[in-house]
């Protein structure tokens, strides 16, 4: 997608909320609602997306899901496994296999790694894992899709606020979130987005493929 972009969320939004926004600047927005750990779903995001735009140029992979409440690997279960991993990686794959017929030559494909990939917490096991696959997908698609003239490349957030921070994580490590990092802060959504701009723009990145971008506030992505 380039000026047009769709994003799955609730059919109805309310003002102040994405879909809002966009349609505010003269944009179209088509929501698209659904359970990314199932196929089938990840296919009809991707059909529907075309259908409502008229095409696609930019696949961003940012579903995620974590839950850092555990205190051992003893505690993670197959539920907790099963979860993690279709979330995280299973609805990459797919969607990126449902999106290839539709990329062509200046395409860019966008996937959310983290720090966890590099500096992984214990509490964060399975997250951590499919972040570290992420990076190697990556790296892999890039040398795949290179030669059709499609760019892949990954943005790794750091600590960053989001909904997803106080509904996983334990009250006191919520107090600390973010001062570890050289900038002895945490994020915000706003201070990653220009990242995934730059690596969407045919022109400003052309020449960017199988790379990963860290917002991590000073955290090393190597």
């Amino acid at each position: 997608m380039s000026e047009n972009q769709a994003f799955p969320a609730q059919q109805q939004e309310p003002p102040g909320l994405t879909a809002h926004w966009v349609r505010e600047a003269g944009r179209t927005c088509v929501l698209l609602p659904g359970d990314l750990r199932e196929e089938q779903v990840c296919h009809d995001v991707v059909a529907g997306t075309v259908d409502g735009l008229g095409g696609l140029d930019v696949l961003v992979n940012n579903a995620g899901y974590q839950m850092a409440r555990r205190s051992s690997v003893a505690d993670v279960t197959t539920d907790d496994l099963d979860r993690v991993m279709r979330t995280n990686l299973y609805a990459l794959v797919w969607l990126v296999q449902a999106a290839l017929p539709h990329l062509g030559r200046g395409s860019s494909i966008v996937n959310v790694s983290s720090i966890q990939a590099y500096q992984p917490s214990t509490a964060l096991l399975d997250y951590a894992s499919t972040k570290a696959a992420i990076t190697n997908l990556t790296v892999n698609l890039a040398a795949e899709l290179g030669p059709r003239g499609i760019r892949v490349n990954a943005v790794a957030p750091g600590p960053v606020w989001t909904p997803l921070q106080p509904a996983t994580q334990p009250t006191e490590k919520i107090e600390r979130f973010g001062t570890d990092t050289p900038l002895g802060r945490a994020g915000q959504p706003a201070e990653c987005a220009p990242a995934f701009v730059f690596l969407a723009s045919p022109r400003d990145a052309s020449y960017v493929s199988g790379t990963v971008l860290g917002v991590t506030g000073g955290k090393a992505v190597f």
